[in-house]
């Protein structure tokens, strides 16, 4: 009776023993195959560069290829319902965007909730916009412009990128911060409402640095302020808009996503190297040239800073009444 207990005692404790030591062995042997980064942008655009880099830097730390997937379409949803409905081993991760936090209010009905079938493995990046006016526009800094708004009401055009892009909800925060009106004019994507701010057609647009630098040093449109708490390295003149806006702040973001219930070995070992990728000079300089700025930190800041995104956006999108394309 005593040899039988002890026998039953041994193969609890070995039993428990192997347990113990196979819960890291799928982050060991992880990744077994190619990845697949899907990007639910064009290629070529800055998005698009930020998570090839990203990519690139995996796939060298990893030992894996990677497969980059552009599913643009849908206000960013056709990629995030892939990744929700992908094995949740690691092998498909999503480049999570700003859209993650407007789409939850901007759409009624959704396939996927993202908080919940969305795990977040690791912040990347951040990217500042401008303000910026038509040079015809007698305007020279955000004071100056609101002045002008308010005096001319419902006469200023403003251009985004479409309904509810980045340049959209910035502006939407803008007006209800400043208490100004401005008719939006959606465009389908960010270089065509640009062509027009130049061009004189529309006379106002909240533009992504690093598309619109070039312009912006040649005079061919005027930036009035930065829409992030910070001045931009890349137009260190600018002040933020929060000088004369207390509280005003936007900024595109992205980072990286898996399906939810990815082991949590897994995400922690991504999360790992992606923070050392973004130490490194290398990226560090590529995202500059981008207009964007290191966004680094563990899987559960950016989990929360998602959730506080959403909240905030969700209130912006309902006081607006905004509605998706």
């Amino acid at each position: 009776m005593a040899c039988s207990k002890w026998l039953h005692r041994l193969a609890a404790f070995l039993g428990t023993l192997l347990l113990a030591l196979s819960g890291p062995s799928c982050a060991q042997d992880y990744p077994k195959r190619p990845l697949r980064l899907i990007i639910g942008i064009a290629p070529g655009s800055s998005p698009d560069i930020l998570g090839r880099l990203i990519a690139q830097w995996l796939s060298e730390r990893l030992g894996q290829p990677f497969i980059i997937e552009n599913r643009p379409g849908g206000g960013g949803n056709i990629a995030i319902e892939a990744v929700a409905n992908a094995p949740a081993d690691g092998h498909t991760l999503l480049l999570v965007t700003i859209q993650s936090a407007v789409n939850a209010t901007l759409y009624d009905k959704l396939n996927y909730n993202f908080i919940r079938d969305i795990a977040p493995v690791a912040s990347i990046s951040r990217q500042t916009l401008a303000l910026e006016v038509t040079s015809s526009l007698p305007v020279r800094t955000v004071p100056d412009f609101i002045a002008y708004a308010k005096a001319n009401p419902g006469r200023l055009s403003m251009a985004s990128a479409g309904n509810g892009t980045t340049p959209h909800v910035a502006g939407e925060l803008f007006k209800m911060k400043s208490g100004i009106e401005m008719i939006h004019v959606p465009y389908r994507g960010g270089a065509p409402a640009l062509t027009d701010l130049i061009g004189g057609q529309v006379q106002v647009s909240f533009a992504d640095i690093a598309s619109s630098i070039e312009y912006v040093k040649a005079g061919r449109v005027r930036a009035l302020g930065v829409t992030t708490m910070a001045r931009s390295e890349a137009l260190p003149d600018l002040p933020p808009i929060a000088d004369y806006l207390p509280g005003y702040e936007t900024s595109g973001w992205f980072g990286i996503g898996v399906p939810k219930n990815t082991p949590a070995e897994i995400i922690e070992r991504l999360n790992q190297e992606i923070n050392v990728g973004l130490a490194t000079p290398r990226i560090k300089a590529r995202y500059a040239e981008l207009g964007a700025a290191v966004f680094a930190g563990s899987a559960a800041d950016f989990g929360k800073f998602i959730a506080e995104e959403t909240e905030k956006w969700g209130k912006v999108i309902k006081a607006a009444g905004l509605r998706p394309d």
